[in-house]
């Protein structure tokens, strides 16, 4: 099913898994168990990314094929950066053959080591999505609740987005943020620039000090004072610093549900046991604010 078509029925409760580096082997049977469990949480869809240089795109779109065979909605990524046309249609006709509907078009972050060739062919997200027009899919893209990066200012990022939605996005799903003041400005500021497709909120619960610079150097995502002495305080005892991290999430979806998120992607970083920790702490709210109307 398309995720436009969910979307206008209910807000989404929906994951994120990435495959392994390498095919095959018993870091794949990991991943299949692990979604296998994440099927027992009941989400609208899984989505499944691969790496910036793009080499396990392959093994993605088999994890897709995995996931629709469960039953489930896959949510493909699609990353232009390190693509070709050819290797855009290579991969846009394997997931078509293997039923995926829906597909996440992104241009990647650039990996240190690629050179200015790295967008040679697509150059922004807007490009790869009307390259894949042609083939139906349903089309998700991605924003940045505290503005990209690379651009000057939120408002240059927000006009970016328009070019999204003009493009063919269907829905926006946000790169992780830790301080949803930043989610509700930017829908805000977003409808009011004319902006009206649903912008589902992607929260990952932070579990580790090894995990806060590389946030902020990956995504710009602030990481609000009281939460992080939370995790310095706690980063001696891997078992409390894994419960505060939980807690922080489940109070960011709570929240996020209070003030009508639209749905909540979880990146699970593979980790089936954390998802269902949230969701369990979560099950009056899903079961009430997550159904169909």
């Amino acid at each position: 099913m398309r995720i436009d078509e969910i979307l206008k029925k209910k807000r989404t409760l929906s994951f994120e898994v990435f495959p392994p580096k390498k095919d095959g082997g018993e870091e794949y049977g990991k991943l299949i168990k692990t979604i296998d469990e994440l099927k027992g949480l009941n989400p609208d869809f899984i989505s499944v990314t691969y790496g910036a240089s793009g080499t396990n795109a392959r093994s993605a779109a088999e994890v897709a094929g995995h996931i629709k065979n469960m039953g489930l909605e896959p949510l493909a990524h699609i990353t232009g950066g390190p693509s070709s046309p050819a290797d855009i249609d290579a991969l846009a006709q394997k997931l078509q053959n293997l039923g995926v509907e829906n597909i996440l078009a992104l241009r990647g972050d650039k990996p240190a080591e690629y050179d200015a060739d790295y967008c040679k062919h697509f150059a922004h997200a807007s490009d790869l999505e009307e390259y894949l027009s042609k083939y139906g899919f349903c089309m998700g893209a991605a924003c940045y609740p505290e503005g990209h990066i690379e651009s000057d200012t939120l408002y240059s990022d927000i006009e970016n987005l328009k070019k999204k939605v003009e493009s063919g996005a269907a829905f926006f799903i946000t790169q992780m943020f830790f301080d949803n003041a930043y989610y509700y400005r930017l829908l805000h500021e977003a409808q009011r620039m004319g902006i009206n497709v649903p912008i589902i909120a992607g929260i990952m619960p932070l579990t580790g000090i090894r995990n806060l610079n590389k946030i902020k150097s990956m995504c710009g995502s602030t990481v609000p004072i009281e939460f992080r002495n939370m995790i310095e305080v706690y980063s001696k005892s891997p078992a409390a610093l894994r419960e505060v991290g939980i807690n922080y999430a489940v109070y960011q979806i709570t929240d996020l549900v209070a003030k009508g998120a639209a749905g909540v992607h979880i990146y699970t970083m593979n980790r089936a046991d954390y998802a269902a920790e949230i969701i369990s702490r979560l099950k009056n709210t899903i079961n009430e604010f997550f159904k169909a109307e």
